[in-house]
């Protein structure tokens, strides 16, 4: 009987302490996050103020009454760069990402995360062109609503979502597929699906996602690998910080207001 007490006591210690751990884990996770939204919103805010300008005698190019571009917005939006600056983020998470993660170290890792959150605000820096700033504000905030939510949801359901990821990443590239097509076509009524089949992948992934970072972390956290489990952690922002983004994007395009 002592010995099986002592072994229900040393279950129950290993136990509190995975919580305490999954708890800094997520932590880290939502902290970089975090700091990463951060940095993309401060370099979309700068590159669009230094790009776009409603002063005529400043701007090189005339986009439209009453909103112009200075030297450098003519540059980015309007030349072939533009092209490099939409797609660089998806090519650095297709091609880059995977590589860093097994070649970096976790510090290595963080700063490449922070760097593609840079390049991300550069490419969102567009929607100053499209929709007011007071719109893009309160999406952003209904996209942090709904993000908490799901997230928070992932990690306390009992429901394994495996099955659902693997779906909803097949939707993914539909998506993506789509949207390349649609670069052509131009058609607003494809985009107003797309937008709203995105808003449902995403949200999905979410969920998702926050369930797979926490299974992750108590998978192994017995290893006692810190360095792997730091890297995991920056692995794990990048993909909710990836969601929460084309979430907001994707709602923007029903509930922002155009200049």
């Amino acid at each position: 009987m002592a010995e099986l007490n002592t072994i229900r006591s040393a279950a129950g210690t290993r136990a509190a302490q995975i919580d305490v751990g999954l708890r800094a884990h997520m932590n880290k996770v939502y902290g970089s996050m975090s700091i990463g939204m951060l940095i993309t919103a401060a370099a979309a805010w700068a590159i669009a103020g230094l790009a776009i300008t409603a002063d005529p005698s400043a701007a090189t190019y005339a986009l439209r009454d009453g909103v112009y571009l200075t030297g450098l917005g003519e540059v980015l939006y309007t030349t072939p760069l533009r092209w490099v600056v939409m797609f660089a983020p998806l090519a650095f998470v297709l091609f880059g990402w995977g590589a860093l993660m097994r070649r970096a170290s976790a510090a290595g890792v963080q700063l490449g995360f922070f760097i593609f959150a840079a390049v991300m605000g550069v490419s969102m820096s567009s929607i100053f062109l499209v929709y007011t700033p007071y719109s893009i504000t309160q999406t952003f905030l209904v996209t942090a609503i709904a993000f908490a939510g799901l997230s928070l949801w992932g990690y306390t359901t009992k429901k394994d979502l495996s099955g659902m990821g693997t779906f909803l990443m097949m939707g993914v590239i539909g998506l993506i597929v789509a949207m390349i097509i649609n670069l052509f076509l131009q058609s607003g009524p494809m985009m107003l699906a797309i937008s709203a089949i995105g808003i449902l992948i995403f949200a999905g992934l979410t969920a998702f996602y926050t369930q797979d970072i926490k299974n992750t972390y108590v998978a192994h956290a017995a290893h006692g690998d810190q360095e792997w489990l730091d890297k995991a952690a920056i692995d794990g922002a990048l993909s909710l910080y990836i969601s929460f983004l084309n979430m907001f994007q994707f709602l923007l395009m029903f509930m922002g207001q155009q200049e």
